[in-house]
């Protein structure tokens, strides 16, 4: 049997921890919300503008990369703007098949039209609470407050993020360039979080090595990593294949730290040379807990299905492997422990025993399957 399709992994129950909401604006919206501020666009057709963000996206670095965010922000400063772009996100995610997301933002990004910080936080909430009224609750979404590791608001945004805990806000993360920016440089930041009792990812180890991927588990208390394609780094293989992890990779394996890894974006930033060498094949056979992300689905253009057909493709999945990596996530999400249970129970799991039995598949392993599909 061949891989598992994108008409087939489309189906499947999905669960998504790394994706920002300014990198996934549908072209057509930003097009129209350009027009109504007098922004200039490379482009005002929209298969072009999407081709414009597609390639310059893919310059394999990071800092270029994140130059292409310049016109989605720029259309992200109304409340207006705010809710529509949060309530086709979640349309979009749901109609990828996605059943749990947390989607992440920078509140201090959207501040050049004169919203405050809550109520930039407001409008992104209210759009969600109508994407997910408009997907008829086929969708749950967490969201995650975003510091620019650049800036110097991450204490003032940390504080913004225990404020808004009840209103679906989720955790806490850092972004940016990873260069020259440590995370240990906004430790009182995450120091307020901890001492809230909130939860923190941060973006390590994806531009930058080990030592960004220590700082953020051992001096920031990161309970995730964002990307973390670079704990690889601590892995070295022998002539007869036989693989030592060092004391750092041992410790995220060890302490079930996941990983929210993001294939194709990984492939544009630079931090992994193609799908074929990035490290999550590696990872997933090593039995780290690996999650598959989207990252930015407009500038890679890409959705949760298509990373998991490129990932089929390229290391042979199987439904197994597929469920294994979404369990993960779900396991590892910041939602209530209870409403985790029940979507991994009423939605997850019964979605894949169906798909397993429409293709006639039970308990039949092939010997390409790269991990076991439980004990994540």
């Amino acid at each position: 049997m061949g891989p598992l399709t994108p008409q087939q992994l489309l189906r499947a129950p999905k669960v998504l921890l790394h994706d920002h909401l300014d990198g996934g604006l549908r072209p057509s919206t930003i097009i129209e919300l350009a027009t109504e501020i007098g922004h200039e666009l490379p482009s005002t057709d929209v298969e072009e503008l999407s081709n414009w963000f597609h390639t310059g996206a893919a310059r394999r670095y990071l800092p270029l990369y994140l130059e292409t965010f310049e016109h989605t922000v720029a259309v992200m400063q109304r409340r207006e703007s705010l809710i529509r772009v949060a309530r086709e996100c979640a349309e979009d995610l749901a109609a990828d098949g996605v059943v749990y997301a947390e989607v992440r933002f920078a509140p201090e990004l959207h501040l050049r039209g004169g919203m405050s910080l809550d109520e930039v936080v407001d409008a992104v909430q209210e759009g969600f609470r109508q994407g997910v009224d408009a997907t008829g609750g086929a969708i749950a979404i967490g969201t995650l407050i975003t510091a620019m590791r650049h800036m110097a608001r991450s204490s003032e945004i940390a504080e913004l993020a225990l404020r808004h805990r009840d209103d679906g806000v989720v955790g806490f993360d850092i972004a940016g360039a990873e260069a020259g920016f440590p995370p240990s440089r906004h430790l009182d930041a995450f120091e307020a979080i901890r001492r809230g009792n909130g939860h923190i990812t941060i973006h390590a180890g994806e531009a930058f090595g080990l030592p960004s991927i220590w700082e953020a588990i051992q001096f920031c208390g990161a309970e995730r990593l964002g990307h973390g394609v670079r704990i690889v780094d601590d892995i070295t293989t022998d002539a007869d294949g036989n693989h030592q992890l060092g004391r750092l990779a041992s410790f995220v394996r060890d302490r079930r730290i996941p990983l929210e890894m993001c294939p194709s974006s990984n492939v544009h930033t630079g931090a992994a040379p193609s799908l074929a060498e990035h490290p999550i094949g590696l990872l997933m056979q090593l039995r780290f807990r690996v999650t598959v992300n989207t990252d930015n689905r407009l500038m890679s253009d890409t959705t949760m299905t298509n990373e998991l057909a490129v990932l089929a493709e390229t290391f042979g999945l199987t439904w197994d492997d597929v469920e294994w990596l979404t369990i993960n996530a779900m396991k590892s999400s910041f939602w209530p422990f209870d409403e985790r249970l029940k979507i991994i129970n009423q939605r997850i799991k019964p979605g894949f025993a169906r798909l397993r039995a429409e293709e006639d598949v039970f308990s039949v392993r092939p010997s390409n399957q790269l991990v076991a599909p439980h004990g994540g």
